[in-house]
């Protein structure tokens, strides 16, 4: 997979590779308070976006091995 950027609908650039942090902050909004705030507190702790912490906890679902999107292997 390229680096390759699309336009959304708000005109913003938004990787394919990568959680938009637009889209991460709506999925943030949608999970349990204590939930929203344990991804908060983690990306703190390691000093990464909130939304890095996000991509990192589902691509690392689908497959152990993955520390984001770009080497998530589907299984599924």
């Amino acid at each position: 997979m390229t680096n390759v950027s699309v336009r959304s609908l708000n005109s913003e650039p938004e990787s394919i590779e990568h959680l938009n942090p637009v889209a991460a902050r709506m999925m943030l909004a949608a999970l349990p308070t204590h939930v929203r705030e344990a991804f908060e507190r983690r990306a703190k702790e390691i000093d990464y976006p909130v939304e890095a912490v996000l991509e990192m906890a589902i691509a690392g679902f689908l497959d152990q091995e993955a520390l984001s999107f770009v080497d998530c292997q589907r299984r599924y």
